[in-house]
């Protein structure tokens, strides 16, 4: 499970424009935007305050168009996802985006000064590459938060987070494959709902 100081530590990374994306290559966008959200948390009084409107349009605006979500989808549901309606498949990918959008809201409000420092990036083939990143604090060993961007899109986009060797996309595929094998996708949905809604 990712710790929620863990999650803001990777998403701080994450804060792309989608001109930069579309210009640069993969470490070049995550090098331009590194000290970018920094910059924008600490200039932002309403979100230091901790207001969840400021923070949530800020996740939703800035740090969720980044992700290939539709591929994201399909990963974290892994062979259940071919079994799920047009139907069921729309509600997941709403419930799902709700999730993230919450998690990355609260990781956003535990920010302290971090240093984020990305890593010479080996030279790699194909449609999906890693950049590595080393992020340090004062009270702390550093964490190593990889993240894997795939341009299938015709631009770099994240799909995938492995923070600590910690794959996101494992972390929630062994939940959801766990609700669906014990209440189905239905089940799973519910599921999704409830926690939402009871946030």
């Amino acid at each position: 499970m990712f710790s929620l100081k863990k999650w803001f530590l990777a998403l701080m990374v994450v804060f792309f424009s989608g001109a930069a994306i579309a210009e640069l290559s993969p470490d070049e966008v995550v090098k331009k935007t590194a000290d970018d959200v920094i910059s924008a948390i600490k200039s932002d009084k309403d979100i230091q305050a901790g207001n969840k409107k400021a923070i949530y349009a800020l996740v939703e605006s800035k740090i969720l168009p980044s992700f290939d979500f539709n591929k994201i989808c399909r990963l974290v549901m892994g062979k259940n996802w071919r079994k799920m309606s047009a139907e069921q498949k729309e509600e997941f990918s709403s419930g799902f985006k709700m999730l993230l959008l919450r998690t990355y809201a609260v990781a956003l409000s535990k920010y302290t000064d971090q240093k984020i420092t990305v890593l010479p990036m080996k030279k790699q083939k194909g449609s999906i590459v890693t950049v590595k990143t080393e992020i340090t604090q004062a009270s702390s060993q550093p964490i190593n938060v990889d993240y894997a961007l795939s341009n299938s899109t015709g631009k770099w986009l994240v799909i995938d987070l492995i923070i600590e060797g910690v794959s996101m996309i494992t972390n929630y595929r062994g939940q959801f494959g766990t609700s669906v094998r014990t209440n189905g996708v239905d089940g799973l949905l519910k599921e999704l709902k409830n926690k939402n809604n009871a946030a």
